[in-house]
């Protein structure tokens, strides 16, 4: 996948995310140019709960090469879906 752009690196962190955790994706938070290639942030619903508030997500930082390969991944925080981040 030479020359990717950011909506082809942001769906296959999307795809290949999922297929690597077996949970789905709920969306990509964001994309950033690091020196070897990029580096995405993807929202996953680990845990389905009732009410929905109340579901676990996870932050997945998921890393691509220059090619837009993806590299590697790495859970960076888990939370509930009504947790407000305050920063």
């Amino acid at each position: 996948m030479a020359r990717a752009s950011l909506a082809q690196l942001g769906q296959r962190a999307l795809d290949e995310l999922e297929a690597l955790v077996g949970c789905p994706a709920e969306g990509v938070t964001a994309i950033r140019r690091v020196e070897d290639g990029w580096t995405a942030m993807v929202d996953v619903l680990e845990l389905e709960r009732v009410p929905e508030t109340t579901d676990v997500l996870a932050s997945y930082e998921v890393t691509f090469d220059g090619d837009g390969e993806v590299t590697g991944y790495r859970r960076v925080r888990r939370f509930q879906r009504s947790q407000v981040e305050d920063r």
